[in-house]
């Protein structure tokens, strides 16, 4: 063999290993793509929630650098070498994947050309169409949690500009008023006593807002964020209960004043520049009002005889305590899935009858994810889980619940109730307000 030739084959190899390596790899992550995005289509799940990317297939060039920034790690991928949003239900806005983007082939939107998403009209300093009234977080669009703490403090810098600003003096009126102790509500709170305004901040249920109604254990941060007061916090990786105790560690050792159990029912803008602010117990006078609540708004209720009852409840947050016990849950959405399934878990296999049942009014779980409709069918065939299609709730009573099926009503005996029917968004409350709400159609 001439020298030439076998030094050609020495120095050509690696190149064609590299080389099948770079195209098997292409190829086995274009067929996971596709199975991703057949699965979402499959699910019926292709719209995301809320913030989320859109892709110009002319201007990418498939290095998947947005891939590997997505913190969720299964949002995109790649077919046929271009970006794609392979799972929309799964994006959360974190907007990494705009910033990695070496093509600024990325921008993003709220909603699709088929679904609107109601966003009120913020400036950018956080600043509605009305003088005084600011809007932070989850209601403005931004439902990371990193996101909307850092929101929070910079609604806050812009609210102390505005304080600066008011001429009008009146002893009894506070500088701020802050709806909602969530993340942007708590990081709010702390830049309000950073600046040294006269503030107390209100929530219609507990610390916390979203977090406090989370499932045990859940993971809810995987960064560091800033806060006023307190600095760059280095969470790591931080579920639930310890953010929870962070925060109550936090109040305490700043005497943050929130008020729990206290909700906002309407703002109106005196003539003197004044927001006279109406809650469930108090009227109050303030310079401005800053909106920290989250888009979830006020559960749904079902309207029947009985919800009023101590055993109805809309949310989940520990499994734990249901063990063993007769629950119904209602609706038939990831979340009632979730919690039905969770609770069902812990009870034993094949017992002669299921102590958890799942009531749905539909004859399917239309939206469901697959991995949940696998778990009920799974729970079901161990006698754990008990599904009822096509089901209506009637009346709840302190032993049972009245359902109607296949128009015949029947008494389950039941020891809770959890109910999950969404939320009912505060979009009339800030229309009264004055505030501008827009539909976005696939809009940034």
């Amino acid at each position: 063999m001439p020298n030439w030739v076998f030094a050609g084959l020495v120095y050509s190899t690696p190149l064609l290993v590299f080389l099948l390596i770079y195209f098997f790899r292409r190829k086995r992550n274009h067929s996971k793509s596709i199975s991703q995005l057949d699965v979402a289509i499959a699910d019926g799940l292709t719209e995301a929630a809320s913030l989320h990317p859109v892709i110009d297939p002319v201007a990418c060039v498939g290095c998947g650098s947005c891939i590997s920034a997505c913190p969720e790690h299964n949002v995109l991928g790649l077919i046929h070498r271009k970006a794609e949003l392979i799972n929309p239900s799964n994006c959360i806005g974190h907007g990494a994947c705009k910033v990695a983007c070496p093509e600024q082939a990325i921008k993003l939107v709220f909603g699709s050309a088929t679904r609107g998403v109601e966003i009120p009209d913020v400036k950018e300093n956080y600043e509605t169409c009305v003088d005084g009234i600011f809007i932070a977080g989850e209601l403005g669009g931004m439902g990371l949690i990193r996101n909307a703490m850092e929101q929070g403090r910079q609604a806050l810098d812009s609210v102390a500009k505005y304080v600066a600003k008011v001429k009008y003096s009146n002893a009894q009126a506070l500088d701020c008023i802050i709806v909602g102790s969530g993340p942007a509500g708590m990081s709010a709170t702390l830049g309000a006593k950073e600046h040294g305004l006269k503030s107390i901040t209100i929530d219609q249920e507990s610390i916390g807002g979203t977090i406090a109604h989370f499932p045990k254990g859940k993971l809810v941060m995987t960064q560091a964020a800033t806060l006023p007061l307190v600095g760059k916090v280095m969470f790591g990786e931080i579920r639930k209960e310890p953010l929870m105790q962070f925060w109550k560690e936090t109040i305490d050792k700043y005497s943050l004043k929130i008020q729990q159990e206290e909700t906002l029912l309407s703002v109106e803008r005196n003539t003197d520049g004044m927001h006279k602010v109406t809650t469930s117990k108090s009227e109050y006078i303030s310079k401005s009002v800053l909106l920290a609540i989250g888009r979830r708004g006020t559960p749904r209720k079902l309207g029947v005889p009985g919800e009023e009852l101590s055993k109805v409840i809309y949310r989940l947050t520990d499994p734990e305590q249901f063990k063993g016990k007769f629950v119904l849950v209602v609706g038939g959405g990831d979340s009632a899935i979730e919690a039905a399934c969770s609770i069902a878990d812990l009870n034993s296999a094949n017992e002669k009858q299921p102590k958890v049942s799942l009531s749905y009014r539909k004859d399917s779980f239309g939206r469901a994810k697959a991995k949940n409709r696998q778990r009920v069918e799974t729970l079901v065939a161990s006698s754990q889980l008990r599904v009822l299609f096509s089901s209506q709730v009637k009346q709840f009573t302190d032993e049972y619940a009245v359902l109607t099926l296949n128009d015949k009503n029947f008494k389950m005996k039941n020891d809770a109730i959890i109910v999950c029917a969404g939320g009912i968004l505060p979009t009339k409350l800030l229309k009264d307000i004055g505030i501008k709400v827009e539909i976005k159609y696939g809009t940034e």
